[in-house]
């Protein structure tokens, strides 16, 4: 479905626009993370001791490069994580790690700076999939970066990821509206604590004098085996949300879906994406618009929706994205051969492919984006990304806001009964192993 199947330099001429995605990584595998559940305390150690390795200090320069390298004038960023600890019940949540900040800095650094689309006050920049610190519970033990904060070896950390959109600051006066909304539907790992929120940015913004929207977004990648997945649903709001914008539109993100899903089940289905069920009939043979089932599919579900794929063929091997290690090392053992799925994409309305599109981050160990990790070499990230150049129409049309959906907040004395739950359930699990709820994949993607 892409308008390219080969990986070619993108060169934007005068009159068009040059777009990223970008999935930048939490730092960390969610998976197994959940697996060490009701061990709360392990389970957060396991992923600051990721996140270290994974060192984001390291990474940010490299995916700055790549971003001034490839001179888009918007990028779209999933997994835009913050990581949060606090060292008691009643002390100030601190922000440890800031990832968009830590690559917005290097972007200013390298000469060609990007920052958060912002405009009327609110920033592009939407927050979902969040597990926050809970103190006495998701204890981490890191001397090293606790004691200059906190004057202690412990304390209690979490994340909060988010999807945002980041413009080249020539553009900064370009920016005629911004906002944020979440998706109906969410993805429960354990009940109340630990629901998984997605939803999108976007923006409205001038270019060339064409007002144009660009939509980041990241859809779920958990799901139960034989059900719809969560992110149809998603995808269903997205272009529901998205019906009756009449100007230019540009979509990108972490769709987590390849065209190829749902698989046969005697597919060996490396990725773990889901496989055919009653639920969902499995997907055709080199599937195109006409023919592609899309009752469980958010990316034929776009297609047949009206977007145009722009990146490039998504149903050629070589333009996978996805398939590094948690640690980002390499490949995992069970997909040796390199990335196994494509979820990453640039979907288009009203715009015309323009120079070409290429996927950026996927030539490891060679690649000039790759970074010592110890005695290894590192990916940039876990997934590739996608630059597309697009011709701009000639449009004066600006449409009004997507409505905006906020999932209920947590109170604060609903937040403290959790937390007596909690310490009740902790010494009622010294007794017994509860069932908790299962999850089909084994890492946020």
């Amino acid at each position: 479905m892409g308008f390219l199947g080969t990986a070619v330099p993108v060169h934007a001429d005068v009159n068009d626009v040059t777009v990223m995605t970008r999935n930048i990584y939490l730092g960390a595998d969610v998976g197994p993370a959940m697996k060490l559940l009701p061990n709360f305390s392990a389970a957060a150690q396991f992923m600051w001791d990721q996140v270290h390795k994974t060192d984001f200090s390291m990474r940010a320069p490299k995916l700055a490069a790549e971003i001034v390298t490839e001179h888009p004038d918007v990028v779209a960023i999933q997994e835009a994580t913050t990581w949060i600890c606090t060292p008691g019940p009643f002390s100030r949540p601190v922000v440890v790690y800031d990832f968009v900040k830590q690559l917005l800095e290097q972007t200013q650094i390298m000469g060609t700076e990007y920052v958060l689309a912002a405009a009327n006050g609110r920033t592009a920049y939407n927050e979902g999939f969040a597990i926050n610190p809970i103190p006495m519970v998701t204890m981490a033990h890191d001397p090293a970066t606790f004691q200059p904060l906190f004057g202690k070896d412990d304390a209690a950390c979490g994340f909060r990821i988010a999807d945002a959109i980041l413009i080249r600051s020539d553009h900064v006066t370009d920016v005629l509206n911004v906002g944020t909304t979440e998706y109906k539907k969410s993805y429960t790992i354990i009940p109340t604590l630990m629901t998984v929120h997605r939803g999108y940015s976007w923006a409205d913004i001038l270019i060339h004098g064409v007002p144009t929207r660009f939509v980041a977004t990241h859809l779920e990648s958990l799901f139960d085996a034989g059900k719809v997945p969560p992110a149809k649903a998603q995808a269903d709001q997205l272009i529901n949300d998205l019906k009756n914008v009449t100007m230019p539109l540009v979509v990108m993100g972490d769709f987590n879906s390849d065209p190829r899903d749902p698989r046969p089940q005697s597919d060996p289905n490396l990725g773990e994406q889901p496989f055919e069920s009653a639920a969902c009939p499995v997907q055709k043979l080199n599937p195109s618009k006409d023919s592609a089932h899309s009752e469980c599919s958010p990316y034929w579900s776009m297609v047949q929706a009206g977007y145009t794929d722009v990146g490039p063929d998504p149903q050629q091997t070589s333009n996978f994205s996805w398939g590094y290690t948690a640690l980002l090392n390499g490949f995992d053992k069970a997909r040796p051969q390199g990335f196994t799925d494509r979820l990453d994409y640039v979907f288009t309305r009203k715009l015309e492919p323009g120079a070409g599109s290429r996927l950026v981050g996927n030539t490891w160990p060679t690649g000039s984006d790759m970074w010592q990790c110890g005695a290894e070499i590192c990916a940039p990230t876990d997934h590739a990304g996608v630059v597309a150049t697009l011709n701009m129409p000639h449009s004066t049309q600006v449409d009004p806001a997507p409505d905006a959906h906020r999932p209920f907040p947590i109170g604060f004395w609903k937040a403290i009964g959790i937390l007596i739950c909690l310490l009740i359930l902790r010494k009622i699990l010294k007794r017994r192993q509860p069932k908790w709820h299962s999850i089909e994949t084994t890492a946020v993607k």
